[in-house]
């Protein structure tokens, strides 16, 4: 019989929960700053928190997460994102210390939990997170202004670089690769989740006009467009991806970290800027807020152009062009109203959807009509 494919715990999907604040904080201190300088700091306190929450999952595919000892030890890890979202608000200015000592002290957790089957690796991301980068979160917590924003910065960019630093000795670890496909599918479904709680949400403080309901209805339609680009095209294809990879941690670097930490970046981004436009649908979008809506789709839709060519090298034609044309969309979108800009959006991802969806059909009746007719090839006459 077959090995049963390792499946995800309740503790995982509970200590998910945490998650679905942080990716609110995340979003709403992008809300306050989303000139180029707050993207910025929203980026690098995002790091630390997609990097907890990835360690915290590459620990539970390698362990047994149904043992007392290995949930709670998730729970105190769940218990540091607590406060770690809880500190995001303020995370530049009066709770930086907090937000510092919750990544050490989750890292730390991560590093004791994960020590028995990472022993032979002695640098690994949990040993570099819980003594380099995590000691210069608290320093940085507790110096202010530039300061804080130059060793954060250096420590987001050394977790960033250490998945390639630790490559060899990671490629002696053995991932099960169904667990890993699911977890990192959950954290983008509860981005998306996310953006249109936060759209609801933004709608029902204002009154309800005509045009608000159909700029939320507008909305919706986007968030099930993104869906059904990673859903309905791409999920299983990463799944089988990492079951075939001749070296796992390849596909987990460039796939599962570096490409959702895009994925979802871009999935916040694109739901801050809705939340900016639900209170005025009819006024035009400012240009930070239309670089986010746009830029975030379009970046979206590129790291798909990034995931494909590392994975299979070649080119997500399709995505990167429709990446294309939502860039080149922003300068319009400033010029109409927010409503309209949105819907033009929402337009050009349904477009997308509905074009590969006709190319995924084609090929499948192309493959069919091949497979029919080898059968009558081999049953003729020689």
């Amino acid at each position: 019989m077959p090995e049963q494919e390792k499946q995800v715990t309740w503790a995982e999907l509970f200590f998910d929960l945490v998650f679905v604040v942080a990716v609110t904080q995340v979003a709403s201190l992008l809300h306050t700053d989303h000139q180029w300088p707050g993207v910025g700091r929203a980026v690098v306190v995002f790091i630390p928190i997609f990097w907890t929450w990835g360690g915290t999952t590459m620990h539970g595919n390698t362990h047994d997460l149904d043992r007392t000892f290995e949930r709670l030890g998730v729970f105190a890890v769940g218990l540091c994102g607590l406060f770690m979202a809880l500190a995001l608000p303020h995370a530049y200015g009066s709770r930086g210390l907090l937000f510092g000592a919750s990544y050490w002290a989750a890292r730390l957790a991560l590093c004791l939990l994960a020590q028995r089957h990472y022993r032979a690796v002695v640098f690994n991301p949990y040993t570099a997170s819980a003594f380099i980068t995590g000691p210069l979160l608290l320093v940085g917590g507790l110096v202010h202004g530039t300061a804080r924003v130059a060793l954060w910065t250096t420590a987001a960019g050394i977790d960033l670089l250490v998945p390639y630093l630790t490559r060899q000795g990671l490629a002696q670890i053995s991932f099960e690769p169904h667990h890993l496909s699911e977890r990192y599918r959950l954290f983008l479904l509860i981005a998306l989740g996310e953006s249109v709680a936060a759209t609801g949400v933004t709608a029902s403080h204002h009154p309800t006009t005509m045009a608000r309901l159909i700029m939320v209805a507008v909305a919706f339609a986007l968030a099930c467009a993104l869906w059904w680009v990673y859903f309905a095209f791409t999920a299983d294809v990463i799944r089988d991806v990492l079951r075939t990879a001749q070296v796992t941690i390849d596909v987990i670097r460039t796939v599962l970290a570096y490409g959702h930490l895009a994925f979802i970046g871009a999935i916040i981004a694109i739901s801050t800027a809705i939340g900016e436009i639900i209170p005025h649908p009819l006024a035009h979008l400012h240009t930070s807020t239309a670089a986010l809506l746009f830029g975030g789709t379009a970046l979206y839709l590129a790291t798909f152009g990034y995931t494909r060519w590392k994975t299979f090298h070649n080119l997500a034609t399709s995505r990167l062009a429709t990446a294309a044309v939502s860039l080149a969309l922003l300068p319009l979108a400033t010029r109409i109203p927010a409503l309209a800009s949105l819907t033009l959006l929402a337009v050009v991802m349904i477009a997308l959807n509905v074009l590969e969806a006709l190319v995924v059909s084609r090929v499948r009746l192309r493959a069919e009509a091949q497979s029919l007719a080898r059968p009558s090839a081999h049953s003729s006459p020689d």
